[in-house]
């Protein structure tokens, strides 16, 4: 950290919004300074689904997706947005 920073009381949103536009952050922060948050309690921007798949093709998927070091599922959603979008 460079320097502490001083956040005044805000009475309303107005004055907040117009100190931090004026306020630059580089002076106060570097990089390290920072730490990796997870938000896991946000609602989900997806929508579940149901799908039946044959068993070799699960066990494939789960097969690469373990590979890859990612959950199979997350891997389904790349193979179909590769599959509708990069063409």
């Amino acid at each position: 950290m460079n320097k502490k920073l001083k956040i005044p009381k805000f009475k309303n949103e107005d004055q907040e919004r117009d100190f931090w536009s004026k306020v630059n952050l580089n002076e106060y922060f570097k990089a390290d300074d920072f730490e990796s948050v997870s938000f896991s309690n946000l609602k989900p921007s997806s929508r579940s689904i149901s799908i039946r798949l044959p068993e070799y093709i699960l066990v494939r998927l789960k097969e690469r997706a373990n590979a890859l070091q990612v959950p199979y599922q997350s891997l389904i959603k790349q193979y179909i947005a590769k599959e509708l979008f990069i063409k």
